[in-house]
């Protein structure tokens, strides 16, 4: 049985007011990345509890 990793998550440093100013990091991270020869991160937008946004992304293929 294949046991399964947690992801190693980055955390931005900046906290977003808006998901659409976090959307537009998460964006900008993903394309830095569409050209290039690696294999481009897993990024997403998470709300916290104080109704602000972060970015935080992951290098790990477990997921």
């Amino acid at each position: 049985m294949k046991k399964r990793y947690k992801p190693h998550w980055v955390y931005y440093k900046e906290v977003f007011r808006s998901k659409f100013q976090a959307g537009c990091l998460k964006a900008k991270l993903e394309d830095n990345w569409q050209h290039g020869y690696e294999i481009g991160p897993l990024v997403e937008v998470k709300k916290l509890r104080t109704d602000k946004y972060v970015v935080r992304y992951t290098y790990d293929e477990v997921l």
